[in-house]
């Protein structure tokens, strides 16, 4: 299949997935929410917030898995990827021992950490418990999906968890609705993780059956895997703190029922994210592969191209949250949780700035030209939880949203452009009208009929909205055609269909 077809493919399905996963989210999310209560609710979010950073374990082997699957995979060495991936799955194991390790002694020390309510925190327990041997057992797996995406096959990973949504979404119905709570739909959640990745083991091992073995774990191989993953893992960390931390911070500081606010408002810029991250992954491998033979002039295309997918897409979300996310709100979850709208806008602008540049960090790790990325990132993760804390006990969850919000922008207009147009020897100015002056120009009519309806047709309900986002992306959508048309981005255009 040639590189075209595989990312039109990907990236297919890939935004199939993310329909799926967003729409269930969506809905699914307030009937949790209101199921459960507040508190509970917030329980939920911060258990999994803190299982979350036991994903730091992974020290970036991951992202060395895909990259090294793709150059393997492309010179035809079998016998190197099968050492590397032995020695990935003897590391995962060890790391598995840890994580059990860790969720004992987190198990007794919990209340001491944040302010649980003495009457939830049998149950806080318990789902730390459950989600820590979930982690657990999910992480030499972890693996298996690494080679699927080394492999670019992003459509087998996407349709299996399709199908893992779907199910999960409905057990989860199902369970609140017989009655269950935090614990039940906790089993669920973990079950279903688990589930997943067995299915993309045996993906896997159908597409590429090779041999691991014990006596194939390799110093070597581990050395290498980690001198790559070592700023990928900085990355990483710097991913958690940025994006992650939020939440423990307010439940260390605050009673937990103000997570769920929180939770609210960085949700909504979350699902603006999604279309964004899962497209623009497809660019790390393919771009290991142009980087290992040495073509500069593809990579310069994907970095332009790329970065302008992701602008078309993630620019007319944040105008349509900025100006309709009141009543988005108020539709979603209810109005007395308007209070969240604070929240969605102090992190929806900076972090639309850096999601439109989501291609260059695809790039620099697939080219393994990201040490300096995961160094600023690591030092705007630092200043975001400095910024947090100091913030939180004056301005509650607006300072944890502002600690978030300060360094992103910093990073996202002042470093990420410049240092990949550097990386890639392209022109700031180049790159910047190539990427970014069409969705900005058709996000001006966007802007201009969301305002007019907002004004004009106040709504409080989904039936309000549609009408009013349909309108705006009708409007959208027939500029974008016309520049289509009128060859507007026709360059971008043979650029994708030569990669």
């Amino acid at each position: 299949m040639s590189l075209k077809r595989q990312a039109v493919k990907n990236v297919g399905a890939t935004w199939l997935g993310l329909l799926v996963h967003a729409v269930v989210g969506f809905f699914l999310s307030p009937f949790i929410l209101h199921r459960l209560g507040d508190e509970a609710f917030s329980l939920w979010v911060l258990i999994f917030a803190v299982t979350g950073y036991y994903g730091l374990l992974d020290l970036g082997i991951r992202s060395s898995i895909v990259s090294c699957t793709a150059k393997f995979v492309a010179t035809r060495d079998e016998d190197q990827l099968s050492r590397f991936l032995s020695t990935s799955l003897g590391f995962y194991g060890v790391v598995a021992l840890a994580v059990l390790f860790v969720t004992g002694i987190g198990f007794f020390h919990l209340q001491t950490l944040f302010k649980i309510p003495p009457a939830r925190l049998a149950s806080a327990r318990l789902l730390f418990l459950m989600t820590g041997v979930g982690v657990a057992l999910t992480f030499p797996l972890n693996a298996f999906a690494g080679v699927l995406e080394g492999l670019q096959k992003f459509s087998w990973l996407q349709l299996g968890n399709i199908g893992v949504t779907l199910l999960r979404a409905v057990l989860i119905v199902v369970a609140l609705t017989k009655g269950g709570g935090l614990l039940a739909i906790g089993a669920i959640a973990v079950a279903m993780n688990l589930l997943s990745y067995l299915m993309f083991t045996w993906m896997a091992l159908h597409l590429l059956p090779i041999r691991l073995r014990l006596e194939r774990i390799e110093r070597k191989a581990f050395r290498k895997m980690v001198s790559y993953g070592v700023f990928a893992f900085a990355i990483l960390v710097a991913e958690k703190l940025r994006f992650q931390s939020d939440a423990m911070v307010i439940g260390a500081f605050l009673p937990a029922t103000a997570i769920t606010f929180f939770f609210i408002g960085s949700r909504l810029v979350d699902y603006s994210s999604y279309a964004v991250r899962s497209m623009s992954q497809i660019f790390t491998p393919m771009s290991s592969q142009f980087h290992a033979v040495g073509d500069l002039v593809r990579l310069q295309r994907t970095f332009t191209a790329g970065n302008q997918a992701c602008a078309l897409i993630v620019f007319p979300l944040c105008v349509t949250l900025v100006i309709l996310g009141k009543s988005i709100i108020e539709a979603w979850v209810g109005a007395r949780y308007m209070a969240s709208y604070s929240v969605l806008l102090l992190l929806i602008l900076p972090r639309s700035i850096y999601l439109a540049q989501s291609t260059s960090n695809r790039i620099l790790l697939g080219m393994g030209r990201h040490r300096m990325l995961a160094f600023v990132l690591l030092l705007e993760g630092g200043i975001n939880l400095v910024l947090s804390l100091l913030l939180v006990r004056r301005f509650g969850i607006v300072g944890v949203a502002l600690g978030t919000a300060i360094p992103l922008a910093c990073t996202s207009l002042f470093f990420l452009p410049r240092h990949a147009c550097r990386v890639l020897d392209m022109p700031l100015g180049t790159f910047l009208n190539r990427a970014y002056s069409l969705p900005l120009l058709l996000c001006v009519p966007l802007a201009g009929v969301l305002l007019f309806a907002k004004h004009a047709f106040p709504v409080h309900s989904y039936l309000g909205l549609l009408p009013q986002i349909a309108c705006g992306g009708a409007i959208y959508y027939a500029g974008l055609g016309c520049a289509l048309l009128n060859g507007g981005i026709g360059q971008a255009r043979r650029r994708l269909q030569s990669i």
